[in-house]
């Protein structure tokens, strides 16, 4: 097995009215008053979102911790700011558009994108995982392509958007499909390759920059890392380490195939696309489809398939029996998107879903 990876993540949260859930447009605010508490956030492209980058981690435990703190810097931010805090991938209530955040490189996004950026608002989580270099970045990328709609059933947390049920348990991914360079990355023969798409695509005005690349695998544009950011994000702490840990043992599981030379797996695009569709739809706590073989199965039966997959990853890190919990607990009580509607079905009362949000956030 290769050298353990260090690895990070990025958590977008939002700003919401306490009283009513609708997007409250302080980050800039918010994000001065965590700066006094030594926390930096990242503004993002509405101004009713923060981004919290965690330091880099070497354990699953360790990150997590940074995870905690980090939400509870930004939540308490927020409450000193007149707002709550959520960890969910859509707003719950939503007015008719949102404000974008006053710099120059967001105001020409809007201006470009209309309606697609204005109605964005929307929170996912990125994770961060250390590899040699970028060719390995692209070659484990293809590898981890199929996983890709698995990652995202796990972490669905956007079932509830407009005050209303989607009828998916990740609403946010359907929303992101509307951006010209979201979704599963195509095949990547090398970085060269991924070079002149991406210049293509600046070229041709499809994006501004490179900064715009939102597949959901992909080289870091900043760091010496593979960017893996599918998921919602994730309702919990727990569920964001969880994420994170899966995640960094499928990159060693993948950089460890390419040292030995293994076969890449083989599947057909449409068969990406309908996973990516059913695991949006269902969730973890529905049908997956295996996209090597095109077999449908309970989401839960392939979430154990890729604990299986992976575990000579995970027992080299020390982290089997705790991921193994983890998945356990996700299975018995369900995730982000299972929460939400259960809070919506008690009484149908947009304000539950809210509270409950904003106490998983913190949980």
């Amino acid at each position: 097995m290769n050298d353990r990876p260090t690895f990070g993540v990025e958590e977008e949260l939002l700003l919401v009215d306490p009283a009513t859930g609708l997007p409250v447009a302080k980050n800039e605010e918010v994000a001065r008053s965590a700066r006094r508490e030594g926390v930096d956030l990242q503004l993002e492209l509405t101004s009713c979102q923060v981004e919290t980058t965690s330091p880099v981690s070497t354990t699953a435990i360790e990150l997590g911790k940074h995870l905690r703190e980090l939400r509870e810097t930004a939540a308490k931010a927020a409450t000193d700011a007149g707002v709550s805090l959520l960890a969910v991938a859509v707003p719950p209530a939503v007015s008719e558009k949102f404000p974008i955040t006053d710099t120059p490189r967001y105001k020409r996004i809007a201006d470009r994108f209309g309606m697609v950026a204005h109605e964005q608002g929307i929170c996912g989580a990125h994770v961060h995982v250390s590899v040699p270099d970028r060719e390995i970045a692209v070659a484990v990328s293809n590898r981890l392509r199929p996983w890709l709609p698995l990652l995202l059933a796990l972490t669905a947390n956007s079932a509830v958007y407009r005050g209303a049920e989607t009828g998916y348990a990740s609403w946010r991914s359907v929303l992101w499909q509307r951006w010209p360079c979201a979704g599963p990355p195509p095949y990547l023969r090398s970085a060269s390759h991924f070079d002149q798409l991406v210049d293509m695509m600046v070229d041709s005005g499809a994006i501004l920059d490179p900064g715009m690349v939102y597949w959901d695998v992909r080289p870091s544009a900043n760091f010496p890392t593979v960017e893996i950011r599918v998921s919602d994000v994730p309702a919990t702490v727990a569920e964001s380490t969880l994420l994170a840990t899966l995640v960094r043992a499928l990159v060693m599981t993948a950089t460890e195939d390419i040292a030995r030379g293994a076969e890449e797996p083989q599947f057909e695009e449409q068969a990406l696309r309908a996973a990516y569709w059913k695991g949006a739809h269902d969730g973890i706590g529905g049908e997956a489809i295996d996209v090597i073989d095109g077999r449908v199965l309970p989401a839960a039966d392939l979430l154990n398939t890729l604990l299986t997959r992976v575990r000579p990853a995970l027992d080299e890190l020390g982290e089997f029996d705790s991921a193994a919990r983890g998945v356990a607990e996700v299975l018995a009580h369900g995730n982000g998107a299972t929460r939400q509607l259960s809070a919506l079905r008690r009484r149908g009362e947009l304000s539950d879903v809210i509270t409950e949000c904003a106490r998983r956030t913190l949980s």
